[in-house]
């Protein structure tokens, strides 16, 4: 246990970050099921909607420390490499909604 002042601040700023982080990483997790769960549906433009959610909370853990920037930009690169593997069939629908 923290003894001096400071080491008991630290602890208490600690564990507020571990919260904040943890509520972010749940949601993100969250996004990404719903993701997949449209990709599986077979429902092109919700899943389109989702995965820019996906991307923009992604970024936005990357800015603020929460994930690093290069699993951010992995974990993008297979969510959207699987949105256009799902719909590739309909090539005219994917190409009208990625432009």
């Amino acid at each position: 246990m923290a003894h001096t002042r400071s080491a008991k601040k630290r602890l208490r700023q600690a564990e507020k970050r571990r919260l904040r982080n943890r509520a972010t990483k749940s949601a993100l997790k969250t996004l990404i099921r719903r993701l997949r769960e449209a990709i599986a549906a077979g429902e092109a433009e919700q899943a389109w909607t989702a995965l820019k959610r996906v991307e923009s909370a992604l970024d936005k853990a990357a800015k603020r420390g929460i994930l690093h920037r290069n699993t951010a930009a992995r974990k993008k690169s297979r969510l959207k490499r699987h949105y256009l593997t799902a719909f590739a069939s309909t090539k005219g629908e994917v190409n009208s909604v990625t432009e």
